[in-house]
């Protein structure tokens, strides 16, 4: 399967996180989109492995994901090195997307900065033809493949962004995809530790970020994400 967009996650919840709303609606638009987890959020304080991949299923269904996998890279303790950079590279020649999209460049959580560079050097070394991968399970060698543009969505840093998308039609549903995790956020009635993430103070903060940069915009809601070169555009309409 081709995809137009792939989204990349250190963990189970980054994607819809950072870029619920972008996802949901470009799969509005006619888009196949996928999302690839790196770690499977073992080392998380709330909840359990079995109870966040449940979670990602569910929220994969909210958004109407082409597809969704975990790489089940070690959480906390994967390194950005070549079998970590080639596991990904089959990914992507497996999937072929025009667009990645992955983690915040700088970012509380180590995972964060640390997967943004594993999937931006996957994503240049998926390119180069010298290097033979094969899929698993296949016996064909991939084709190489780079994908046209890389874009680092924004995380619990307010980092600033290189540009915006406004998201306000599926704001609904990037919220309900985020709240598919209810082992991870606010929930007055848990019984588990409290976290940085767990507050009714975080789960609301995704929502007036993503109001804030709408009002930078002149629209509801938005997203921002920054980016590793240069966007062109035809003309001076083309951005609003």
């Amino acid at each position: 399967m081709k995809l137009d967009i792939l989204v990349f996650g250190a963990h189970p919840d980054d994607a819809e996180l950072g870029a619920g709303g972008t996802i949901a609606k470009e799969i509005s638009l006619g888009k196949k989109v996928g999302v690839i987890d790196l770690t499977r959020g073992e080392l998380g304080t709330r909840g359990s492995t079995e109870i966040r991949e449940k979670e990602a299923a569910t929220s994969a269904e909210i958004l109407g994901l082409s597809i969704r996998e975990n790489m089940e890279f070690a959480d906390g303790f994967f390194v950005n090195d070549k079998q970590h950079q080639l596991a990904i590279v089959r990914k992507i020649r497996a999937y072929r997307p025009d667009i990645v999209l992955c983690n915040a460049i700088e970012d509380r959580h180590i995972d964060h900065a640390r997967g943004s560079d594993l999937v931006s050097n996957a994503c240049f070394l998926s390119g180069l033809m010298k290097i033979d991968t094969k899929a698993e399970g296949d016996d064909q060698w991939q084709e190489a493949w780079r994908p046209k543009q890389v874009y680092h969505y924004i995380q619990w840093k307010n980092l600033k962004p290189d540009f915006v998308l406004d998201i306000t039609e599926v704001i609904d549903i990037k919220m309900a995809a985020i709240k598919a995790y209810a082992s991870q956020f606010y929930d007055p009635d848990s019984k588990e530790p409290s976290t940085p993430i767990s507050s009714k103070n975080f789960t609301d903060s995704v929502a007036y970020r993503a109001r804030d940069l709408g009002r930078m915009i002149g629209v509801e809601f938005a997203e921002g994400f920054t980016v590793e070169r240069f966007i062109g555009v035809n003309s001076l309409s083309d951005i609003f």
